[in-house]
């Protein structure tokens, strides 16, 4: 099989030798409709291709392929200070960030908020009120007696989001627990600026991005070669610069053909329609009993929120299918809990050091109340590396699809998310991906390479702003909705 990572270590005690047959057959089960080769690789980029191309269209596809208004990478000089707010599922986190005149430089001080459960589920006015909160405790803090003069704020808001303009932006949905009344189909950043004007607070939003879009400009900032960034966490998403000229959807406003448009995929939807993507029975489950059935099929093969979740429920089927194969006599309930699992339990398994796999079989027994046998412990190894393994493959399919509709034959792609970072061989495995979509001989180097990303919805939201004001002072103001106040602001 290609692909499948390093191989185990032929001295590990309980090797697959010592494996009962029928165990073994259930392996080669789960090989089976895990793997995925070369050319069902190929299959899926060439209709992602289509997606992606489908997005730009008037009519538009799954992919919804948003319009950020970053017309641009930076050039390296981009000077100033600028305020930087990241409102994510778990923290708030506020930053200033001042662009440095050392060319790709910049110094950051920064402070984390925890963002209360109660506030999730609160009104508008209490998560805005909250939010001001913070930003104005972190200046007082930061900048004690001191009199501001206008603050440009960056404000990374890792929602689905309509943006007609880069300083305004329509919440499409919530996600990570959110459920607020009163902000789905509305504008967020209007009653976020009314709290700062209450409180006196000299900020005004130029731009709001997204974590995946401000991946992108971060990373081209210090390094140039950066023509994609990468989103690989809870969810996945990508963003990249296109020019106008191949944005149907955008031709009505005669840009300039050539001019770079940063463009956020949301390619988590990627073949809502089930049409190429290699589907098991564990993923028709997932997306069966999930909020929103028929939807973001791509990330929930690939994401690590679902992650664990196929782990468990290939492991719950075994145990429907093959009673006694598994686990036998043991009380079986708490494995039946539907997302008990996280992706870092599977990882935990694949980076167990031991020739036993004793910290696999301690993990099994803290969180599942099981105890597994040394063959139970090798066919929860191999079951770990098969979805890690598929994840990370069909994860370079996005990247070589950007690269192939781009006609990208070499870039470094940013990369940020607690899979990319966290889980075990994942960049080897997309890598390996890559070189069997794109064809690469087996003497060249790889071509396109993917590397950890700058301080995205940090610095990239900050370096945005940046943007944004550079294009007001130079009188671009395509994609900005407050022109004038920003102007005036400047």
């Amino acid at each position: 099989m290609v692909g499948l990572g390093p191989k185990r270590r032929p001295s590990r005690r309980g090797s697959m030798t010592d494996v009962p047959q029928d165990l073994l057959e259930q392996i080669k089960h789960f090989e089976e409709v895990f793997t995925v080769d070369s050319t069902k690789l190929k299959q899926v980029v060439d209709h992602f291709v289509k997606e992606l191309e489908k997005g730009l269209s008037v009519k538009g596809g799954n992919i919804p392929m948003n319009v950020t208004w970053v017309m641009g990478f930076p050039d390296g000089h981009e000077k100033g200070t600028f305020l930087a707010l990241d409102m994510g599922g778990t923290n708030l986190r506020v930053c200033e960030i001042t662009l440095t005149d050392e060319k790709g430089g910049f110094d950051i001080i920064q402070s984390k908020y925890r963002m209360p459960e109660e506030l999730k589920t609160g009104t508008a006015e209490e998560l805005w009120e909250y939010t001001v909160d913070c930003v104005e405790q972190f200046i007082q803090h930061h900048h004690q007696n001191e009199k501001l003069s206008s603050l440009p704020l960056g404000f990374t808001f890792s929602y689905p989001a309509t943006q007609e303009y880069i300083d305004h932006g329509i919440l499409q949905r919530w996600t990570k627990g959110f459920d607020i009344d009163g902000v789905e189909g509305e504008d967020v950043v209007p009653p976020l600026e009314k709290c700062f004007r209450d409180r006196g607070l000299p900020i005004k939003v130029a731009a709001l991005i997204n974590d995946t879009t401000g991946t992108l400009i971060a990373s081209s900032y210090t390094d140039s070669a950066m023509k994609i960034g990468c989103i690989f966490g809870t969810g996945v998403n990508a963003a990249y610069m296109e020019d106008a000229g191949s944005i149907p959807k955008l031709a009505h406003m005669n840009l300039p053909p050539d001019m770079p448009v940063a463009i956020n995929c949301e390619y988590g939807a990627f073949d809502n329609g089930h049409i190429v993507l290699p589907l098991t029975k564990y993923d028709h489950i997932i997306d069966r009993d999930s909020p929103r059935p028929g939807q973001q099929a791509f990330e929930k093969m690939t994401a690590g929120l679902y992650l664990g979740e196929i782990f468990r429920l290939a492991l719950v089927d075994l145990l429907d299918s093959r009673p006694g194969l598994i686990f036998a006599g043991q009380d079986h309930t708490l494995i039946r809990t539907p997302y008990l699992l996280d992706s870092s339990f599977p990882a935990a398994i694949e980076e167990d050091p031991y020739e036993n796999l004793q910290e696999t079989a301690d993990l099994v027994q803290s969180k599942l109340k099981l105890t597994a046998t040394s063959s139970e412990l090798e066919m929860m190894r191999r079951l770990a590396e098969l979805i890690g393994t598929r994840a990370a493959r069909l994860s370079a399919c996005g990247v070589a699809a950007i690269c192939k509709k781009k006609n990208i034959e070499s870039c470094h792609v940013g990369a940020d998310g607690s899979v990319f970072t966290k889980y075990p061989h994942f960049k080897a495995r997309g890598a390996q991906a890559l070189r069997e979509i794109l064809d690469w001989a087996p003497t060249d180097k790889d071509k396109v390479t993917i590397h950890a990303a700058e301080d995205g919805s940090g610095v990239g939201a900050a370096l945005i702003a940046a943007l944004t004001i550079k294009r007001v002072r130079a009188g671009n103001l395509a994609g900005i909705r407050n022109a004038k106040d920003m102007q005036a602001f400047c």
